[in-house]
């Protein structure tokens, strides 16, 4: 990172709002104290930005700021160091800002506190250092309609169009926060109780120099109380295995064949085994794989059914659940958003079953589910003959979870993360 686009080791977090859309739960507390699982969203906020390296948060405060300031004090025992700055209720965000430029560094990460979303945030720096642009904004690109689009994007990854009032033509994702900005910009706002949004984006866009790190990966919200169930259920965290099929679980045919016929599906050595692991371990297992012997006429939709029947009925038998199976029927040149390399399944499974792609691994045989693993941002390994499943699993299970006897004739190989 070069000294015009510096590491981000400070993130500010807007936290100053009534959260009128959440009472009555807001009447006793403020929005990101609301509770999940015996812990406030706030704390997942931090432990999140703690583990991607931000060692300092400045939250501005302004609705029951003691709820938050008495919670957290001064960060030590969460493993980072906070500061606050509280003004009145009703001051906008570019004020909140104004009022904190002291304690603020010459760049940082401006968050809401009201969004979850698992960033990568050295991977957000390196595509804003490939940009050259002042500032940037996270967008989720709402291709499944989550919410209402407030942006658009180019091919290049630069905004040309933010619409808070959401209504000009062309719009498609949603700014979610998350967003790398400088310390000169807040100290050029005007005066007055001024938003940081209105003000700023609108000349940023106008020069070119505000990019947009688009993810597919849905953001959960504690915004109103509609989304507190959806965010609860991510916020639980039931850990998770995505694996490719062929070469991965059973055998691959040779290049330009397909497994066509239940009998024609053969396990892999072991790999029963090691999906009754997984399923011992309290992990759930989607299956992620292309079929492009659909579109090419090999086998039928219910050829592909049937095959997946014996699967789920085999594995069953051995111990295993098997929680999903995504398949992308399209042909190599049909260009569609599901076919591996592209992370168009995961992101399916994962707006499906509420996963943190993050934290959920992607095991595949071939250079193309690596690419489409790195894509959607899960950490990923390559099966192989040398690096069986079994192996990986040693790695990837937690060592409490694992099963004391999963047979000696496995590879003891100790993968790395691809």
């Amino acid at each position: 990172m070069n000294a015009s686009h510096p590491h981000i080791n400070q993130a500010v977090i807007l936290a100053g709002g009534l959260g009128t859309r959440l009472r009555p739960l807001t009447d006793q507390i403020p929005k990101p104290m609301i509770p999940f699982h015996g812990r406030p969203f706030a704390a997942f906020l931090l432990e999140k930005l703690k583990e991607q390296g931000i060692q300092e948060v400045v939250f501005l405060l302004g609705y029951l700021s003691h709820v938050v300031e008495e919670f957290f004090g001064d960060g030590k025992r969460f493993g980072i160091s906070i500061r606050y700055s509280v003004q009145p209720i009703e001051a906008e965000t570019g004020s909140r800002l104004r009022a904190a430029l002291p304690l603020l560094d010459d760049a940082f990460l401006l968050m809401y506190c009201d969004n979850y979303w698992p960033l990568s945030l050295r991977r957000m720096e390196t595509f804003w250092h490939m940009t050259s642009c002042e500032a940037m904004l996270t967008i989720y690109s709402n291709s499944d309609h989550f919410t209402r689009d407030n942006v658009q994007v180019s091919p290049e990854g630069k905004i040309l169009v933010y619409d808070k009032s959401r209504s000009a033509p062309g719009l498609a994702g949603v700014d979610i926060g998350f967003g790398f900005f400088r310390r000169r910009h807040v100290e050029c706002l005007p005066e007055g109780n001024v938003s940081f949004e209105k003000s700023l984006y609108p000349l940023l866009v106008e020069r070119g120099q505000l990019a947009g790190y688009v993810s597919d990966h849905r953001y959960y919200s504690v915004g109103s109380i509609d989304r507190l169930d959806t965010t609860a259920r991510f916020l639980k965290f039931e850990p998770a295995i995505l694996l490719d099929r062929d070469g991965v679980l059973n055998v691959k045919a040779p290049r330009g064949e397909y497994v066509c016929t239940p009998e024609e599906f053969q396990w892999l050595p072991g790999a029963r085994e090691a999906l009754a692991r997984i399923t011992a371990a309290q992990f759930r297992i989607f299956i992620v794989s292309n079929q492009a012997g659909i579109a090419r006429g090999a086998l039928t939709q219910a050829d592909l059914e049937a095959i997946h029947e014996k699967m789920l009925r085999e594995a069953a038998a051995a111990g295993a659940r098997i929680d999903g199976v995504y398949v992308c029927p399209h042909g190599w040149d049909e260009n569609c958003a599901c076919r591996k390399p592209k992370p168009g399944l995961l992101f399916q499974a994962q707006k499906e079953h509420s996963l943190d792609l993050s934290r959920t691994w992607f095991l595949g045989d071939d250079e193309r589910d690596l690419t489409a693993g790195h894509a959607a941002g899960c950490p990923c390994g390559l099966v192989t003959a040398e690096v069986p499943l079994h192996t990986w699993l040693d790695r990837i299970l937690p060592p409490d979870l694992q099963q004391a006897n999963h047979g000696s004739e496995h590879s003891t190989q100790t993968p790395n993360p691809i």
